[in-house]
């Protein structure tokens, strides 16, 4: 059965947000079902906001984009037509700059962010931040982020980057396979701690591919932690309108 994307009522604001889609050539079938979204469904919307991990990985603006053209094309045929797109990198693109920005019409978001969404201060994140217990993740992200390890990074032949990355890729992988569950996942403190920083009463976030949306007190307020899902098996939208929130499953 083909995914499908579902509809919005004609005339109804809606702003969109999506994450951990971690595109990639060898999954030809979901290009094009964010090909389909891209050119459907958010284009009748008033935003698009991608909080990181649109691509698998990310080695620098310079280098060909082979089989994520189409990608590329669209997301700058929807800025083209007037939708405000937004992209926060996440752990998988953070090398994506400037170049690409010109390239696809979206605007570079810093992690985190703080919007009025609907009347409602709303913080964006990607979320890895949030995974404060997991020490031997944030210890190589720390690394990763530093401006003259991207350098050094940058400065090398495609090949060898293309060889990093992957090893990366794998390294995160078998690291993952061996820690627990609840080491991955945000930690409450952390949260809590960055919403009262930025005077949020909602939060929206990927990165740990848990989506749900929790409802909690803070600081005797009523506020909101959204979870967008990845896109490995199926894609995960997230629709915001005055009138509520929707997590949905394409």
């Amino acid at each position: 059965m083909n995914p499908s994307i579902s509809p919005v009522p004609s005339g109804v604001a809606e702003t969109l947000f999506i994450s951990d889609l971690h595109l990639d050539p060898e999954r030809p079938a979901l290009i094009r079902l964010v090909e389909r979204f891209l050119a459907g469904r958010a284009a009748n919307a008033e935003a698009l906001y991608i909080l990181g991990d649109l691509f698998e990985y990310w080695i620098g603006d310079d280098t060909p984009s082979a089989g994520l053209e189409i990608v590329i094309h669209a997301l700058h045929e929807l800025s083209a037509g007037g939708v405000p797109v937004y992209f926060m990198a996440g752990n998988r693109d953070f090398l994506v700059g400037e170049t690409f920005a010109a390239q696809t019409g979206c605007k570079l978001l810093r992690d985190p962010t703080l919007i009025e969404l609907y009347g409602v201060p709303t913080l964006l994140m990607h979320g890895d931040t949030l995974c404060t217990d997991d020490h031997a993740y944030q210890a190589l992200r720390h690394q990763l982020r530093h401006p003259q390890w991207q350098s050094e990074f940058l400065s090398l032949p495609v090949e060898k980057r293309q060889a990093q990355a992957l090893a990366l890729r794998e390294q995160s992988r078998q690291a993952t396979q061996s820690k627990r569950e609840e080491i991955m996942d945000a930690n409450p403190q952390a949260v809590a701690s960055a919403m009262r920083e930025h005077g949020a009463l909602r939060l929206i976030h990927g990165h740990t591919h848990r989506p749900a949306i929790h409802r909690f007190s803070l600081d005797d307020r009523d506020v909101q932690r959204i979870v967008l899902g990845d896109w490995y098996v199926h894609g995960s939208v997230l629709s915001a309108t005055p009138s509520g929130l929707t997590l949905e499953t394409l």
